[in-house]
């Protein structure tokens, strides 16, 4: 187990690094299919990549000026450095540990052959950036996971424009814990412009605890 996949797994458990402003410098994601990843959490910075603790630390000096560490010149520094563009910023959110079963929805979801809806552009995107993606239907709406930084289990939903505004997201969200495998932590990556998304996601109970910054290798 990769050093960055036991630090994911604590925070799921409720371990967060302390709030002391530290640095930790870890290896490239594993996997393939990130070059790097810079995750901020409260008073704590990690930054996932093949390149020296000290060319990471002399680029967030001083220590204590946080806006450094997920700030465009030093994401910039690290993107020329590992040789790939910085996504965009988003918030990362946990789902909550228990999905509830008495919702009819659940029993509505179809899940799709994976040569299915590879043209829509959410599912599109699961493929790019993470492994073993697997999509689940419903009239409006697609639901998607797929095992993303340090393998943690992502999900993401995509509703139609003409089912938009009743609740269908949150509920297919409350209900996405159930679709993964037991006691596996269910993580979310959402842009905090996306009003709409942040909302559905905390009202189907999924909790913010950090933000991230991922970089795709190139090919």
């Amino acid at each position: 187990m990769s050093k960055l996949t036991e630090l994911l797994d604590g925070i799921a458990a409720g371990r967060f690094p302390p709030a002391d402003l530290g640095v930790a410098v870890l290896p490239r994601p594993p996997g393939g299919r990130l070059a790097a990843a810079v995750l901020g959490l409260t008073a704590y910075t990690v930054v996932a990549a093949d390149v020296p603790e000290g060319w990471v630390r002399e680029r967030l000096r001083p220590l204590d000026n946080l806006t450094l560490r997920m700030g465009p010149r030093f994401l910039s520094a690290l993107a020329d450095r590992v040789g790939a563009e910085a996504g965009s910023m988003d918030i990362v959110l946990l789902a909550p540990a228990a999905a509830p079963d008495d919702d009819p929805i659940v029993a509505g979801l179809a899940r799709l052959a994976d040569t299915e809806r590879r043209d829509h552009r959410r599912l599109a995107r699961a493929h790019r950036y993470r492994d073993d993606v697997r999509a689940y239907a419903v009239e409006g709406a697609l639901l998607m996971f797929g095992r993303g930084l340090g393998g943690r289990w992502e999900v993401a939903v995509e509703v139609d424009e003409a089912y938009r505004g009743r609740g269908l997201a949150r509920r297919l969200l409350a209900a996405a814990p159930a679709l993964v495998p037991a006691g596996a932590p269910l993580w979310a990556q959402v842009a905090p412009g996306n009003v709409a998304s942040v909302r559905a996601f905390l009202a189907a109970g999924y909790r913010a605890v950090g933000a991230e910054v991922l970089f795709r290798a190139a090919g």
